[in-house]
């Protein structure tokens, strides 16, 4: 499971109400609910069909070994610009890789605002800035991609936006360096990716990677997440 959130810097507690919006099959999700403090998850996805495979995936492991009545799960469909929870009603929310994708980030961030609690904490994940930008300039049909990326953002311009609606940032970090070089290479080679020889290679070994997690290339990705981080990870706290 390839998590781009440190849970270890959430500040979890049992019984915590934690939101992963844009949830996707549910990778943060999960992580969430297997996770040893109990809490009430919940995902939300735009795709019906992600939403669908997020709660599938609640069945595919052995339920967690510390049941509880504070931890449950729920998913559900919904737009992030006007999402379907009352004011005031998470803890924690985590939007990882979506915002890239929104036509109206501001919209959603003050979304995020209004359901997240005083004092809450929301993380983002975005691409970073200059590999990204790597990948638009390697290839039109990246930046083409239907329901792809509509945007590149800095880090401070994101930064900008989620503090002016009254919240702090506290940490930042950045994720999955060793996949920067693998979305070159398929922008490189856009028209030929799905036969390519070498992408299918570097794709089987972040496959083997994310699986066996050899101590050498976990080494590896930690060093050169500060320099190629494919995603940066900001966590801000919203004033009390």
């Amino acid at each position: 499971m390839m998590v781009t959130v440190r849970l270890e810097d959430m500040a979890l507690e049992p019984g915590m109400r934690v939101l992963d919006l844009g949830c996707g099959r549910g990778r943060h999700l999960h992580a969430l609910y297997w996770n040893d403090i109990p809490l009430e998850v919940v995902g939300l996805d735009l795709s019906h069909g992600e939403v669908k495979a997020a709660w599938e995936g609640f069945f595919e492991l052995p339920p967690p070994e510390t049941a509880s009545e504070l931890r449950s799960a729920a998913v559900t469909a919904g737009d992030a610009g006007r999402l379907p929870f009352p004011d005031a009603c998470f803890d924690r929310i985590i939007c990882s890789e979506v915002l890239e994708h929104v036509p109206d980030t501001d919209l959603v961030l003050s979304e995020i605002s209004r359901i997240l609690k005083p004092g809450g904490l929301f993380i983002a994940s975005v691409p970073r800035y200059w590999p990204e930008a790597i990948c638009w300039a390697l290839s039109e049909g990246y930046q083409n991609t239907p329901g792809g990326h509509v945007r590149i953002f800095r880090s401070a311009q994101l930064k900008k936006s989620v503090e002016d609606l009254g919240f702090k940032r506290f940490a930042r970090h950045w994720a999955h360096s060793l996949h920067s070089p693998y979305w070159w290479l398929q922008c490189a080679l856009w028209d030929k990716r799905e036969d390519s020889g070498l992408v299918n290679t570097y794709r089987k070994f972040l496959e083997w990677d994310l699986l066996q997690r050899p101590w050498l290339t976990r080494f590896l990705d930690w060093l050169l997440n500060p320099v190629m981080g494919k995603s940066v990870v900001m966590y801000f706290r919203k004033a009390s």
